[in-house]
């Protein structure tokens, strides 16, 4: 990957150099370079065509400045693919990213997640229409199905989404479940479904989670990568619709689907045990607290909020679920479009992640890429990313649903501001 990496770089370095002046021509060649980016199919190289969509701008502001960075990228990715550095090759373990995931409902019925890591594989709104062929590895194609909306990676024009939302109103989103996450060998006799297939496989056919529940009686899952650049990941789903939430975990044990009725979900540890560890914040609330230490001692409030103290603050997988759980249940909002997706997006900005909060190592952050809120009655998908807070939407239902193509929306990055004078 990293000769070609650098072989890229060189060209549009050269580029930069030979049409400085003709800014037109430079935002064509970012363009093209960040399409053979894509092709080579690599996290490096996917986010640093994530990167050139961006800010091409910023980049035309400061050839020689991004010339020179650039190309130490491609030169570092060159040698530490000769000395065999881990760095410079996919994870095995579909990276120990952290994500949290959240059901709302007011008039309508919402859902959506945050997605942390340290950097985007070029994420996409996408809307699947109804006869797009989904060519399944183990079970056959399906040529006719439910249409979705979500985000995803495409690869190899193939869907990889992250969180979706069917046109029945069926919601799925998987999340990272490292160490815990276990697929099989196919087995005769049952769906046999690989890991990055799950969530078209359920939304393409089931209209409530009632139905889904029956899939998941003949699933099996299996240890079939999309590819070699891009390996099982280990994950845990969230399936929900306006009426119940259910938790789906494949582990050494086998498939365990457990009734959600938070209608939340983090990482690592396993679904009950977040379930049972919210006995431990029985006692918080949002109302105003009475001494309950002592009669004999005056002791009384002196802020505003102490019914939650205790409430875990940091950004660790069990304390995302508390706080996202304790947010959720006890929020307040009107029945408006406006009033629920604002209150949704709130309610995740609970366990929002700054860059600097979150140190993996050489200089990395883990940040927020991204925050959706699907109004899954409507086929709305807003979301909004870390450089751009402000709310976009694409409408499922303003697409050609009856259609074989994708349709696909890059995020919209940058802040967008608006001045009062």
């Amino acid at each position: 990957m990293s000769i070609k990496y650098v072989t890229i770089i060189h060209d549009l370095c050269q580029d930069f150099n030979c049409f400085a002046s003709d800014n037109e021509i430079i935002i064509a060649k970012i363009y093209n370079t960040a399409a053979k980016f894509r092709e080579l199919m690599h996290p490096i190289s996917i986010t640093a065509s994530a990167l050139l969509l961006q800010k091409p701008d910023a980049l035309i502001n400061n050839k020689n400045g991004f010339g020179k960075n650039i190309e130490s990228t491609g030169a570092l990715c060159y040698n530490l693919n000769k000395i065999g550095h881990r760095d410079d090759k996919p994870n095995s373990d579909g990276g120990i990213f952290m994500c949290t995931a959240a059901t709302y409902k007011t008039k309508d019925f919402y859902f959506g997640r945050t997605l942390d890591y340290e950097f985007s594989y070029g994420d996409e709104v996408t809307v699947t229409p109804r006869n797009y062929p989904f060519h399944f590895r183990h079970i056959g194609t399906s040529e006719s199905h439910y249409a979705m909306i979500g985000m995803a990676y495409v690869a190899e024009n193939c869907p990889l989404y992250y969180d979706a939302v069917n046109e029945k109103g069926l919601c799925m989103a998987g999340l990272n479940f490292v160490g815990n996450a276990y697929y099989r060998e196919p087995v005769q006799g049952k769906d046999n479904v690989a890991q990055f297939e799950f969530i078209t496989w359920i939304l393409s056919q089931c209209a409530s989670v009632k139905e889904a529940r029956v899939l998941l009686g003949k699933i099996n899952l299996v240890n079939t990568p999309f590819s070699k650049e891009l390996p099982l990941a280990q994950l845990h789903w969230i399936i929900a619709d306006r009426d119940e939430a259910i938790t789906v975990e494949s582990v050494t044990e086998g498939i365990k689907v457990y009734d959600n009725p938070v209608g939340v979900l983090t990482n690592n540890p396993p679904f009950n045990e977040q379930m049972f560890n919210l006995n431990n914040y029985m006692t918080l609330s949002p109302k105003t607290p009475h001494n309950h230490f002592s009669d004999k001692l005056p002791l009384h409030t002196y802020s505003r909020g102490m019914g939650a103290l205790g409430l875990p603050g940091d950004l660790s997988s069990q304390s995302r679920f508390v706080r996202v759980a304790f947010t959720k249940m006890n929020s307040v909002s009107g029945d408006s479009e406006s009033e629920s997706i604002s209150q949704f997006f709130h309610i995740l900005g609970a366990v929002d992640q700054q860059r600097g909060c979150c140190d993996v190592g050489d200089g990395k952050f883990e940040i927020t890429l991204y925050t959706s809120c699907c109004n899954a009655d409507k086929g709305i998908y807003y979301y909004t990313t870390y450089e751009n807070h402000q709310i976009t939407a694409v409408d499922m239902f303003k697409e050609q649903l009856e259609g074989t193509s994708l349709t696909r929306y890059p995020l919209i990055q940058g802040e967008q501001i608006k001045m009062q004078n």
